[in-house]
């Protein structure tokens, strides 16, 4: 807690130490009981102030922040409300008189005071204001600051109350439409199995990544001694792995991301089970590819995608970033299953990455969107040389400007199918 003292306490020392001068100067005693008086009124002020900190021992006050909805996507906002109650019969009285404020990151309150509706009962206040989330990441919420002025007002005590939220923000996305039978045709349905097959098409099949652990027949797996899953359910439904290869311009890089969650969650609510690749999507936070998340989880599932997406950082070089979407490649490579969907938000590719990323076409069925800044000729050159690459690789890819509508992207991208 910091205390000091007011405009008036400042004056009224001042006005003391004057009056005692003079009274010593002048052989006045009745002036120096005044100069005396005035320079012990802050002086005690302040010695209360600190006897009565709000913040201190058990008769601190108990703080309570509540922020719906949170996780926010960005551009959304959140309501936020801090309770305040006392805890003791001194508290309350405490209480009262305190005046209270909200300490925001910039990026929830963007950059303005925060302005907020304060109601107060015998043992409680209440905070309540609003903060739309600007940015993508996590961001702290407070702590509470609370400002009490003396009965005199010579001194201003400041104190922060409770701990500090970190309120989590997820990308930016756009609702698009379901990929129907554009990436799953009905030749795909026939060689796979029906989306709802009958029972007499039930049959077991070796346990592969990206599998729902609530198909595993347990009596037959004991039997055999490896996991075996009913093939009956879901066995239409392709798992899909969205691949993002993160740019170092920060604008472009949450472009990319929004894209590519929006693209993930397109094929998650269509039913596949669906993963991200890249760098900072691997437990751990490395380059590579998380665990497969499956669509019957309900809403968790949606938000167990996005989590995903909360700490991923911008690349802090162009070949570092190169370098990290190799990575992945390569993991990939390793944990493929059979008939996979992959989905690509790629930049201009070095033909050594382009190499790497051909022959992820042959194990799955591939397609990319190619961003280019369109700042310079050279970049959409390279973005084309990409694209190029990536189709005689067996790839299905479409070029697009970065801050191109999310929408306009996913529909250019079906529409390279046709």
């Amino acid at each position: 807690m910091r205390q000091r003292p007011t405009a008036r306490g400042w004056a009224l020392a001042a006005a003391g130490l004057v009056a005692l001068q003079v009274g010593i100067g002048l052989g006045s005693l009745d002036l120096v009981r005044i100069g005396v008086l005035l320079l012990a009124l802050p002086v005690v002020a302040l010695g209360v102030a600190v006897a009565v900190d709000a913040a201190r021992g058990r008769r601190g006050l108990a703080v309570r922040r509540s922020v719906l909805p949170d996780p926010v996507h960005a551009g959304e906002e959140s309501q936020v409300e801090v309770e305040v109650r006392a805890t003791d019969r001194a508290g309350r009285a405490r209480l009262a008189g305190l005046r209270f404020s909200e300490q925001a990151a910039v990026e929830l309150s963007g950059g303005r005071a925060l302005r907020a509706r304060v109601v107060r009962r015998p043992e409680t206040a209440s905070v309540s204001y609003t903060v739309r989330a600007g940015r993508r990441g996590r961001w702290p919420l407070g702590p509470l600051v609370v400002t009490r002025v003396d009965t005199f007002g010579v001194v201003r005590s400041r104190a922060t109350l409770g701990d500090e939220t970190q309120v989590a923000v997820w990308p930016a996305v756009a609702a698009l439409p379901a990929p129907s039978d554009v990436l799953v045709g009905e030749p795909d349905r026939v060689a796979l199995g029906a989306r709802t097959p009958s029972t007499d098409d039930a049959h077991l099949r070796d346990y592969r990544e990206g599998d729902d652990l609530r198909r595993v027949h347990w009596r037959s797996s004991a039997r055999r001694g490896s996991l075996l899953v009913r093939s009956d359910e879901r066995a239409g439904l392709r798992p899909v792995t969205v691949l993002l290869d993160l740019p170092v311009r920060a604008s472009a890089a949450e472009w990319t991301i929004s894209l590519t969650a929006s693209m993930a969650l397109a094929m998650l609510e269509a039913g596949h089970p669906v993963r991200l690749a890249g760098a900072g999507v691997a437990p751990g936070g490395g380059s590579g590819a998380s665990p497969f998340v499956h669509a019957r989880s309900g809403p968790e599932s949606r938000a167990a995608l996005l989590d995903l997406t909360i700490d991923l950082e911008p690349a802090r070089s162009a070949p570092e970033g190169e370098a990290a979407l190799v990575d992945a490649v390569r993991v990939l490579g390793t944990s493929q299953t059979g008939g996979e969907i992959v989905l690509a938000a790629l930049g201009p590719l070095t033909p050594g990455a382009r190499a790497g990323l051909a022959h992820l076409g042959d194990a799955a069925q591939a397609w990319a969107v190619v961003r280019e800044d369109g700042r310079t000729s050279g970049d959409a050159r390279d973005a084309h040389a990409t694209v190029l690459a990536l189709r005689r690789a067996g790839w299905r890819a479409v070029q697009v400007t970065t801050g191109t509508d999310l929408q306009t992207c996913w529909l250019e991208l079906l529409g390279g199918a046709r």
